[in-house]
């Protein structure tokens, strides 16, 4: 079985190892001293502090593994190979919304990176894989859960 693949830019890249080396150096001390007085309270079979903490713990060390697994698969995108004739992961694009009559702008990211609230959006989202490929003046039309939306590709940068 082939591994999936995390499309990065530099900059998504760059965010999830300090969010990782975040976790592993002062988030694990703080999690150990809150274990280190959870412990001092005694009786660990009836101590709350105790389990919450290493609950904790153990949520912080699968957060780690996932990080760690993303970088670990990484491709980081070149963006100065991005072709701007066409959508790609990594392009920025801003688009005529038929349906709100706006325009708005996202960015293609990979999935790891992808926030709609910042305007990132994931090449696997069904409005990522409807605009791939897509050029300037093209109108495509993307099937949503309650219907279907139809954007204008207007302008493709990086």
């Amino acid at each position: 079985m082939v591994e999936k693949q995390e499309l990065l830019t530099q900059e998504g890249y760059n965010k999830l190892e300090e969010e990782l080396e975040y976790l592993k150096t002062v988030k694990r001390k703080e999690v150990a001293e809150r274990l280190k007085v959870a412990i001092s309270f005694g009786d660990l079979s009836e101590n709350a502090e105790y389990d919450e903490a290493k609950n904790e713990q153990a949520k912080l060390e699968e957060q780690i593994l996932k990080l760690d697994e993303k970088l670990r698969k990484a491709v980081i995108i070149d963006e100065s190979q991005i072709d701007l004739d066409i959508v790609t992961v990594g392009s920025i694009v801003k688009l005529y919304d038929y349906d709100f009559d706006e325009e708005i702008e996202y960015s293609i990211v990979g999935s790891a990176e992808a926030d709609p609230f910042e305007g990132k959006i994931s090449n696997e989202s069904p409005v990522g894989k409807a605009l791939l490929g897509a050029r300037v003046g093209e109108e495509v039309e993307v099937q949503v859960p309650d219907g279907a939306n139809k954007f204008k590709v207007l302008d493709i940068r990086r």
